[in-house]
């Protein structure tokens, strides 16, 4: 086995799967770059083994243990995911097959991590991997046209935990050790903000994705909330009821909302001198405030109106975060800044008229 990472295992082939991480993952100082890159290519190969719908929901969750078993040190069988690369749905990249391939260099490259990051990676990928797994058993044997939901508020929250929190906590733990150990934070409440920062995140994905999620027999809104209104996951299949579960919707924006503000108040929270550090969580942070803002005017059931962030506002958030980053009132009020921008100007009038009195 190799004694370093194939030279384009963490580069080209990351690059190809992570979408926007990237651009974060490679703001990053060196000393935390690999174990993080390394973490979340396998986060993306577990991902990406539970979103096989071609294949039954038994053998995905087989290939999860015996991933996981590998990652955790408990097996020592060569993985071979061939079969579940050849099976990926038509709008899989090339980039998720490449990985399922190599997902056998990916667990070797574990080995070669210092023990005390090793220790955290195999956490977190254990926790994410749980997580799929658990999402498999609820929603993987969903009858065609059936939808089925989440309970209730609290196992959303463990979802979100499990999938997204708990890599805020893995960030913040191998950050602290590796790169500013001796600064003084309040440990407890960077910990407790890092968590709330992958809630967020991931919550903003879930209440974007709602209706692509509907059509596959998925419902992240919790059913004790949609029982309050007089709804069930199913009747969220017509965009006619958007009236009927916007209430509901709108108060996990609140959630999501209040979680991203504790991730501003985590990046804010950073030392100074970390600016690699301050950037990388700033870019994906405010890009969440972002999309947040849209969701709040978007259409929540309609599966054609998918919500994004559009280049030009990625990029007037990077040069943003760059010129204000050594001004420390105007980067602290950045967030206000991603909501403004994220609102609709108002049209001028035809005329030529000045609006107001």
């Amino acid at each position: 086995m190799p004694d370093v990472a194939p030279a384009d295992l963490l580069t080209s082939l990351l690059r190809d799967v992570s979408r926007s991480f990237y651009l974060t993952l490679s703001v990053l100082p060196r000393g935390v770059r690999r174990p993080i890159g390394l973490a979340y290519l396998l986060a993306r190969a577990t991902d990406t083994i539970a979103d096989t719908d071609l294949v039954p929901v038994p053998e995905r969750l087989e290939a999860l243990d015996a991933l996981r078993a590998r990652i955790l040190g408990k097996g020592t069988l060569p993985l071979d995911f061939a079969s579940l690369a050849s099976a990926q749905c038509p709008t899989a990249t090339a980039a998720e097959r490449t990985l399922l391939l190599r997902v056998e260099e990916a667990v070797s490259v574990l080995r070669v991590l210092d023990p005390a990051d090793l220790a955290l990676v195999r956490e977190v990928l254990s926790t994410i991997a749980a997580g799929q797994e658990l999402d498999l058993l609820r929603f993987g044997t969903v009858t065609p046209g059936v939808v089925r939901s989440l309970a209730n508020g609290a196992e959303l929250d463990d979802y979100t935990y499990r999938v997204a929190g708990c890599v805020g906590e893995f960030w913040t733990r191998i950050c602290r050790v590796r790169l500013f150990p001796r600064a003084r934070l309040d440990e407890a409440r960077l910990l407790a903000d890092g968590v709330r920062f992958g809630k967020g995140l991931q919550l903003v994905n879930i209440l974007r994705d709602i209706p692509r999620d509907l059509r596959g027999g998925r419902c992240y809104l919790p059913a004790d909330g949609l029982a309050a209104l007089g709804l069930a996951p199913g009747d969220l299949l017509d965009p006619a009821n958007e009236p009927r579960v916007k209430p509901l919707y709108d108060a996990w924006l609140r959630v999501a909302e209040e979680h991203l503000a504790a991730g501003w108040r985590y990046t804010t929270t950073l030392p100074r001198g970390q600016v690699r550090v301050r950037l990388a969580c700033a870019w994906p942070v405010l890009l969440g405030i972002l999309t947040l803002e849209k969701l709040k005017r978007g259409r929540v059931l309609d599966p054609s109106a998918r919500i994004k962030v559009g280049r030009p506002e990625v990029r007037a958030m990077l040069w943003a975060t760059v010129w204000r980053l050594p001004l420390g009132p105007a980067w602290n009020r950045l967030d206000d800044w991603a909501r403004k921008i994220a609102r609709p100007r108002e049209a001028a009038p035809a005329n030529g008229a000045t609006v107001g009195p």
